[in-house]
């Protein structure tokens, strides 16, 4: 007699965590006989998560049963007012409908306004909420560029930095996540490694642990720069000069590779001759540093075998933002760290990931709209102009500002995977938009916040625990399936259900709004009649073997102790002359600047403003929320509650107000002002002042960090300025 097999009442799902984070962690979760998730892990068999997560992530589950969070389709209720409403309360604005009942008249007013002011009246407005390949943009693409709706520039976050480095060098690759390890220098540039990229941090600790130093370059002391062998808090916005003065330093004492810049850059005798300029005095002047210590930076990272730069993305928030990045990108070219296995740099590695975008977002079916062609395209980074009922008319959209070309007032405005509310560059220019009478607000989000405020339909949403997706990253070279591992709670959809049913309702009768979420996995797969990828790098990928695997990786990237993967290493590159380029032939032919400079920000204290508002500002981000995710959560609330609601100011800087630890104060610009509480913590240098962001209505006045930003662009990419910000302040 054969004995029963047990089995458990429990299974295990391979997800992908789709927040805006480079690690785009692997995530089991284990799900009980009831469809109830009881766990999320880190999956051990992923070379980069190697089993464990954030400490936000791992308590996802608190999001995800979440008590207040919004699951039915909600509409304002007739005769109140769009803005700020206690946290709590909000749902006494709003009434529960079906989805029939909302999807219904959502579209009747879509029509009604596109029929009305044009469909380029329309904008939606969205970002990283999930990175998963569909939830970011896949059928809402299909069904904004079919209505004729603007199309939205994504350059909030990372768009000055991109363009940079693809001006060096092309494509945007990177050292690999695990090779950080093998390391003898480590430089973080702006990269809080420790806070906002967790996964890179053993792999610098082991190579710590092998003789490895650790520098880190940010005005803020951040955990990392906490954890450092050597902390430079340089003044905000004086990257590019500090770039440069390491490269005048290399320059003149023969620590280049003149074999590798002979084979493999373009422009070195003009980018000599600018660094001349940048002498270490000079930039010791603008920097806050040294010049001893200009040098000893310089000489440290050119003589160093392998030096990896870990550079992020806070240094191109600034209006010299996109140089300065472009700048720190030359500095692997001009020593040759591209040569050493552990060597380079990272931004990002988002340039391996070459999904079949048109298959999934369908620019064609602009040409099935009433214009007829695709439409103008508006900076999310100015959505407060945008707002306006009137703006500027220009359509140009090039490398330095990106003109939105407005000429036709915003009457809808369709938020997703967003929360500009909180988010948003000059955030009492957004909400005075948004209050509008005649602006008509959709919101698809899991949970009230600043910008359901204003909303006249709130839609629920999915986590990534909810809905299947597919997925790449910035930080790592590996393609992942995120696997449905229990069924939304309430009535929660997913992006793809929701644009394909407003498509439904729209009379969209194209095929595409038909297609499931496989079928479109299989889309951006470009799975061909062999059920292989045709995308370059994923030839070897099935869709049947990732969803068994979970996670597979890029083609180069399958062998790296045998084939390590080491970008920039050989030619040609994607750039106009194959090669690295120190002097830019695209920005030349723009008429800009083809070298890197050192260029003052306007709002900053060499700026005419200082002598109004003599303090530099950083909105940090917290490092225990995802942006504005996670700020409305108990849990990870308590664990910012440190520097929550804090100014925190250099002791300096605090008494020459009369200001003490502990004091209440008023910080303010032109644009708005916050109430806050002083916090002399050391965290800043003299002349500087900080605060994170939160949700504006976590606070007493209403507001957050961005009441205080200004929508100036990047000088390259149009991004925005968050970090070029003067403030004054004073005990309340």
């Amino acid at each position: 007699m054969c004995a029963a097999v047990a089995t458990s009442p429990f299974r295990i799902v391979h997800t992908v965590c789709s927040h805006d984070c480079p690690d785009s962690c692997g995530a089991l979760v284990t799900v009980n006989a009831a469809g109830r998730a009881v766990k999320v892990q880190g999956d051990p068999s992923h070379p980069v998560t190697q089993g464990f997560l954030c400490g936000k992530v791992a308590k996802y589950l608190d999001r995800v049963y979440a008590p207040d969070r919004i699951l039915y389709p909600l509409r304002r209720k007739p005769g109140t007012q769009k803005g700020p409403l206690p946290r709590g309360r909000e749902i006494e604005a709003f009434e529960r409908v079906s989805w029939d009942e909302a999807l219904d008249a959502i579209a009747a007013r879509l029509k009604q306004i596109s029929d009305m002011y044009g469909p380029e009246s329309i904008l939606p407005y969205s970002y990283a909420g999930t990175m998963g390949v569909l939830g970011y943009g896949s059928m809402d693409r299909r069904f904004f560029h079919r209505m004729g709706a603007s199309q939205l520039d994504r350059t909030i976050c990372s768009e000055a930095g991109g363009v940079a480095w693809n001006l060096v060098y092309g494509k945007k690759l990177a050292t690999p996540t695990e090779d950080f390890k093998l390391a003898k220098l480590v430089l973080a540039w702006g990269a809080n490694i420790h806070g906002n990229n967790v996964h890179l941090w053993p792999m610098v600790e082991q190579a710590r642990r092998n003789g490895a130093r650790l520098i880190v370059i940010d005005p803020y002391r951040t955990r990392t720069a906490a954890l450092a062998d050597w902390h430079i808090a340089i003044r905000p916005g004086t990257d590019a000069a500090l770039a440069l003065g390491m490269m005048h330093v290399i320059l003149n004492e023969g620590l280049e590779d003149r074999a590798y810049i002979a084979e493999m850059t373009h422009g070195i005798e003009q980018l000599a001759a600018r660094a001349q300029e940048y002498t270490p005095q000079r930039v010791a002047a603008w920097t806050g540093m040294t010049a001893a210590e200009v040098e000893q930076l310089a000489r440290e990272y050119a003589t160093t075998r392998p030096a990896a730069i870990r550079m992020n993305y806070g240094m191109q928030r600034s209006e010299n933002g996109g140089t300065a990045a472009r700048a720190i990108a030359m500095l692997p070219a001009l020593i040759c760290a591209w040569k050493h296995r552990g060597g380079g740099a990272q931004l990002s590695t988002s340039g391996a990931f070459k999904w079949d975008k048109e298959a999934i977002e369908r620019p064609d079916l602009a040409l099935a709209s009433p214009l007829g062609r695709l439409a103008r395209i508006v900076n999310m980074s100015l959505l407060g102009e945008a707002l306006e009922e009137q703006g500027p008319g220009n359509d140009e959209k090039g490398l330095g500002t990106r003109d939105q070309g407005l000429g036709i007032p915003v009457h809808a405005l369709f938020v997703y995977n967003s929360n500009p509310g909180a988010v948003a560059p000059n955030q009492n220019a957004v909400r005075r938009g948004m209050a509008r009478h005649d602006l008509f607000t959709v919101v698809h989000d899991l949970f009230f916040n600043d910008t359901t405020d204003y909303a006249d339909y709130v839609l629920p949403a999915t986590t990534f625990l909810e809905h299947t997706d597919i997925q790449g990253a910035y930080g790592h070279y590996f393609v992942q399936m995120s696997n449905q591992a229990i069924e939304p709670p309430g009535d929660a959809q997913s992006n793809v259900w929701l644009f394909s049913q407003l498509a439904a309702r729209m009379g969209f009768t194209e095929e595409c709004f038909h297609d499931t979420p496989e079928q479109m996995i299989r889309q951006a797969l470009a799975i061909g009649e062999d059920g292989h990828s045709a995308n370059s790098g994923m030839e070897h990928i099935t869709f049947d073997d990732l969803k068994q695997q979970g996670h597979v990786p890029l083609s180069f990237h399958r062998d790296p102790e045998r084939q390590p993967f080491m970008p920039y290493k050989s030619g040609p590159l994607a750039t106009p002359t194959g090669k690295i380029e120190f002097y830019s032939e695209t920005l030349a032919a723009q008429g800009l600047d083809p070298l890197p400079a050192f260029v003052a920000p306007i709002e900053s204290r060499w700026g005419e403003g200082a002598k109004s508002y003599p303090l530099e500002f950083l909105g940090r981000k917290a490092d225990n929320y995802m942006n504005s995710t996670f700020a409305n959560l108990d849990g990870h609330r308590k664990m910012e509650a440190r520097t929550s609601q804090r100014l925190e100011m250099h002791p300096a800087d605090a008494a020459a107000r009369g200001i003490s630890d502990g004091d209440a104060v008023r910080v303010w610009n032109d644009r708005g002002s916050l109430n806050l509480t002083a916090l002399m913590n050391g965290s800043v240098p003299q002349g500087v002042v900080a605060a994170h962001m939160d949700w504006a209505k976590m606070s007493a006045d209403g507001g957050n960090v961005n009441a205080l930003s200004s929508e100036r662009l990047t000088d390259l990419g149009a991004g925005a300025t968050f970090y070029s910000v003067l403030v004054e302040v004073a005990k309340a």
